[in-house]
């Protein structure tokens, strides 16, 4: 007999995965059905797939792609070929650097450390902008972005791993396949990590489900908000157009490929500190481009840490951000190593 389900589905028509996909795509409830039974799903688990392999997520995955993958790259030639007719003012690259800093530090320090990894706790309104910010920057709702990363996590370089450079074989041909993939065409479709399975402390908390469920809502705001403030400023259309350009799909673009390169080259080139089972690689010097996320071989050594950069004499925007808020009293239990249990992994 299958269990009631008590609380309310995602709205798995408008994300980028979906997401109560997990009921929904496994013929548990229909759209009707009002809540989800936790309990239930916790006791049920074990039977449950990994993933989901669904051409009704494919689609989304597809649009997904287009809207937000393929849509900035194109704005971003559009932007380099207006420059001679419509030149960028300095208010252009302010609009690019603060929503580059609001969405980065969602992905990096919300996304990534606080609801993929939980490596520090956090005041709810702290949460809340994070996910919010986070999902501006056009990369997935956060539910579906955590459930994706813990399994990377899992299956590091082996197979079953969303995007690994790693498996393609031998040869530059097949180095450049797996780089390609890693970096952008496995976004276009892949089995979709089952939320319950990988992420069943978030899809309990009611308030990420709602801003999960209304990412859509958040991305395009994350498009509109420099557009008009562009349009305000320059007080012309031609100044909203700038602004949508700039802070929204060059600023969309260039996040997007210095966060992908984490998934491609960091685990194909670089250093390895620690020598950890998958192919990790640090590469400093792009540190603050990354939010710290390019001290990748760190954080594979050690996922937990809310520092990436592990010392304070590496750069890691997103960990000064953490430490920040903890020393306003917005959050607390930042999880670090302790230099003896970094000293005996190398």
């Amino acid at each position: 007999m299958l269990c009631p389900y008590k609380w309310s589905v995602f709205y798995a028509i408008e994300n980028r995965y979906n997401l109560d996909a997990f009921a929904l795509l496994e013929g548990r409830v229909s759209m009707n059905d009002p809540v989800v039974d936790f309990e239930c799903i916790q006791r049920d688990k074990n039977k449950r797939k990994k993933v989901i392999n669904s051409s009704f997520i494919h689609r989304l995955q597809k649009r997904h792609f287009i809207l937000f993958d393929i849509l900035p790259f194109l704005g971003t030639l559009v932007a380099l070929v207006l420059i001679p007719y419509i030149p960028f003012s300095s208010f252009e690259l302010f609009l690019f650097f603060v929503f580059w800093l609001i969405t980065g530090f969602g992905i990096s320090s919300g996304y990534h450390r606080l609801f993929t990894h939980r490596s520090f706790k956090a005041k709810k309104v702290v949460e809340i902008a994070l996910a919010i910010s986070g999902a501006m920057a056009g990369q997935g709702g956060v539910i579906s972005w955590a459930s994706l990363h813990r399994r990377h996590h899992e299956l590091s370089d082996k197979q079953g791993d969303p995007h690994s450079p790693n498996l393609h074989g031998r040869g530059w041909r097949n180095i450049i396949r797996g780089l390609v993939h890693s970096h952008v065409s496995w976004m276009y479709k892949h089995d979709y990590p089952s939320v319950v399975h990988y992420v069943p402390d978030l899809i309990k908390d009611k308030t990420l489900v709602k801003i999960d469920r209304y990412y859509y809502l958040w991305a395009v705001a994350g498009l509109l908000l420099p557009t008009i403030l562009g349009g305000i400023y320059h007080r012309s259309f031609e100044g909203a157009l700038s602004g949508f350009i700039w802070g929204g799909m060059v600023r969309m673009f260039w996040l997007e490929h210095t966060i992908w390169s984490i998934n491609s080259f960091l685990h194909c080139f670089g250093t390895r500190r620690f020598q950890t089972q998958e192919q990790s690689h640090n590469f400093g010097l792009v540190a603050l481009l990354t939010f710290g996320e390019s001290w990748h071989n760190n954080h594979h050594a050690f996922p937990g840490s809310a520092s990436f950069g592990l010392e304070w004499y590496r750069l890691d925007p997103a960990s000064w951000l953490i430490h920040l808020l903890a020393a306003l009293g917005l959050v607390s239990d930042i999880k670090i190593p302790s230099k003896d249990k970094i000293a005996a992994h190398s």
